[in-house]
């Protein structure tokens, strides 16, 4: 596992894959099936993984917390740069810094949450969990209201954060005034786009964000990398075709339920056998896992440009 703080030249490398996490019959963390999940990611070329929503993190238990990061430093290759969460409550968040300050990975990102919570109350424990993990974190923006532009140029200023994921979802990713006051106020290099590929190409180009995050990169890893170069390297109309290759998977995931539906079709692509949905959470209809399985394997065996 790559352990060496995160720079911006990692996101030009690689997408940042949010994977789920694979699970047994009976609940428990899977590490057979996990590791062919991570295979898969990086024999597509993908070194970066963050283990949080899609990984259903909000609810992990803590006591199976170490486990967990044990079998992720053991999985991932010697290239590959692990993420774990944190959170969302905050005992469970400082409980858990005592179990990552002794490893090795790079950062953690914090979940979010505007449950029973105000932006001074947040920085705070923000501030309580770098101490004691002894690393900046991942600052997570989802949507408004839970960090102001500048509480989060504050965090960062006082090199707290290692990077922020933005992902607050709007309906033309061009229009944003959050995103122009937290760009005017944060080096875009430090922020990386988080809602998968559909907005990736506006973030990184019109606002200059550093890389993207993607679910969906787990059906075809190297499909997603092709898209992030094409970006990078201004081949827009490429990068934009590749996009659309997404479209269908992700237009489901948001019409049923981003989490669940990743999860199932990772299962129905045949990559890895995700397993049970651990609660809160649980399973898609049964009446959307064939255009589930459909846009699934279309992702699996769209082609990858030359």
């Amino acid at each position: 596992m790559q352990t060496t703080p995160i720079q911006p030249a990692h996101f030009h490398r690689s997408v940042l894959a949010v994977p789920p996490l694979a699970r047994d019959q009976s609940d428990r963390i899977c590490p057979q099936q996990n590791a062919r999940l991570i295979r898969h990611l990086e024999q597509g070329g993908v070194s970066m993984l963050l283990y949080g929503g899609n990984a259903n993190l909000y609810h992990v238990r803590l006591t199976e917390y170490a486990g967990l990061l044990e079998m992720l430093q053991q999985t991932a290759g010697p290239e590959t740069a692990v993420i774990p969460s944190v959170g969302p409550s905050y005992g469970l968040m400082m409980d858990q810094a005592d179990v990552l300050k002794d490893m090795q990975f790079p950062t953690a990102m914090v979940l979010p949450t505007k449950a029973i919570m105000t932006e001074a109350g947040l920085m705070t424990g923000f501030r309580r969990f770098v101490q004691v993990f002894g690393r900046p974190a991942v600052l997570y923006i989802k949507e408004e209201g839970y960090i102001s532009p500048a509480g989060a140029a504050e965090l960062v200023r006082d090199g707290l954060v290692s990077f922020i994921k933005y992902a607050i979802v709007r309906r033309d990713p061009a229009e944003d005034d959050y995103l122009d006051r937290l760009t005017a106020l944060v080096d875009p290099a430090l922020i990386c786009s988080g809602i998968g590929e559909q907005p990736a190409i506006v973030h990184l180009r019109k606002f200059g964000l550093t890389g993207y995050t993607s679910g969906c990169v787990c059906v075809n890893p190297g499909l997603s990398q092709r898209m992030l170069q094409a970006v990078l390297a201004g081949e827009l109309p490429l990068a934009e075709s590749i996009r659309q290759t997404f479209q269908p998977l992700e237009d489901l995931r948001n019409e049923i339920n981003p989490i669940r539906v990743l999860h199932e079709a990772v299962s129905l692509a045949g990559i890895a056998e995700t397993g049970r949905h651990l609660p809160l959470l649980s399973g898609v209809p049964q009446s959307a896992v064939p255009r589930i399985r459909a846009a699934a394997e279309s992702l699996l065996q769209a082609p990858i440009p030359g």
